[in-house]
């Protein structure tokens, strides 16, 4: 019968792996639950649920309508968005699915910026642009030198 521990007293990795004290552990083996985190006082009487996903939604909404306004504006817009959408995904599934949804293709445009390939594609495409930005300047300095046309 394996115990897990070794002969010198020392516990070995799997013990540690399998050690349920540890949260960290278990929450990265047991995906979190969709639906309402509320506490369980407040999920007990209906009206006070209610109340609760109320006051989640107005708040949640608040926020992502703070985020759409910041878009054309400056603030961090997205990551306002998001948050709202973190917010609403306490009490409401599709949020929850739609922060699992965009977390996935962030992801993967992320894996994809990373790939060498389109890393030096975006290189060139850069290069091409300045030396093409670098050749207009340069030809409205040769023909109304630093003077403005208007």
């Amino acid at each position: 019968m394996d115990t897990g521990v070794t002969t010198n007293g020392a516990s070995s990795t799997r013990e540690a792996d399998s050690d349920p004290a540890d949260p960290t552990t278990k929450a990265a083996k047991e995906p979190k639950p969709f639906g309402s985190r509320a506490p369980a006082f407040i999920k007990r009487s209906k009206p006070l649920h209610m109340t609760w996903q109320i006051g989640v939604a107005v708040i949640g909404f608040a926020i992502i309508v703070a985020g759409i306004i910041m878009l054309p504006l400056p603030g961090p817009g997205w990551a306002v968005i998001f948050l709202g959408l973190a917010v609403l995904g306490t009490e409401f599934v599709w949020a929850q699915r739609t922060l699992l949804w965009t977390k996935d293709k962030v992801t993967k445009a992320a894996n994809r910026a990373l790939d060498p390939k389109t890393r030096r594609r975006n290189m060139i495409m850069l290069v091409i642009g300045l030396i093409l930005i670098g050749a207009a300047v340069a030809l409205y300095l040769v023909k109304y030198g630093m003077a403005l046309p208007f």
